[in-house]
């Protein structure tokens, strides 16, 4: 054999090797995948698997298609009410759910859809499990502010829309266990036991699934609450 032939043919070995290390990593990567939905982005979401690292977008995304994020509420085993439209102009409401069987007090709060399995995600992953792990004790309610308020941030005649507006948006205040003991944002944040570790914990849990979440850590006006919204599918705001 030539010396040209021998290069020739030494230099197609290796195309072939190098594309069959593509092709094992590739096989590789895609049945990982399989085996780890909550990473895969192309995976239906299912709200009983832990976050991961295409959670938040997937349930952002159900914001813009109410037909599909109420179809993941059923096939997650989810209890929920569906509601007509409602509303006019930037206050307009076109997905309006409540869910019918959690702790959140007041209870079956209208919100939107991808709020809702948010939350649902929320309890199930962090919270419930967070309060087991910490306090030894289940949820017996969550105590919130509202979801729909149609108002503009701030209250400023000139600013934007707030997210509640439209029910795209919910503020958590305060968990109460049914051991009787009351863990708040106003009275818990700032200490350093036990409770402001729980309330760090879940608000960090959080900004994996919502696509903006403030805390006492962001501003003045979010001392007694957490905010989370589903406004975006490309930023997040985790503060």
């Amino acid at each position: 054999m030539s010396l040209a032939a021998f290069l020739k043919d030494s230099k197609l070995d290796s195309v072939i090797a190098g594309l069959l290390v593509v092709v094992g990593l590739v096989l590789a990567g895609w049945l990982w995948l399989k085996d780890h939905p909550e990473h895969n982005p192309w995976a239906s979401l299912d709200l009983g698997d832990a976050p991961g690292w295409a959670t938040r977008r997937k349930l952002a995304d159900l914001h813009s298609d109410a037909q599909r994020c109420r179809k993941t509420l059923q096939q997650s085993d989810v209890a929920f009410v569906s509601y007509a439209p409602a509303g006019e102009g930037a206050c307009r409401r076109e997905d309006r759910i409540s869910l019918t069987n959690t702790s959140l007090s007041p209870a079956s709060p209208q919100s939107s859809c991808s709020v809702a399995a948010g939350i649902i995600m929320w309890l199930r992953q962090s919270v419930n499990p967070a309060a087991r792990r910490t306090f030894g004790s289940e949820i017996a309610k969550i105590e919130h502010l509202g979801t729909y308020n149609c108002r503009r941030i701030n209250g400023r005649d000139d600013g934007a829309w707030s997210q509640h507006s439209t029910g795209n948006a919910i503020d958590i205040a305060a968990f109460l266990l049914k051991d009787g003991r009351r863990i708040s944002l106003l009275k818990d944040w700032g200490g350093g036991g036990e409770e402001a570790s729980f309330l760090r914990h879940i608000r960090n849990d959080a900004c994996g699934i919502f696509s903006t979440v403030l805390s006492p850590d962001y501003n003045a006006a979010h001392t007694d609450h957490f905010h989370f919204d589903q406004q975006s599918r490309i930023w997040t705001v985790c503060r």
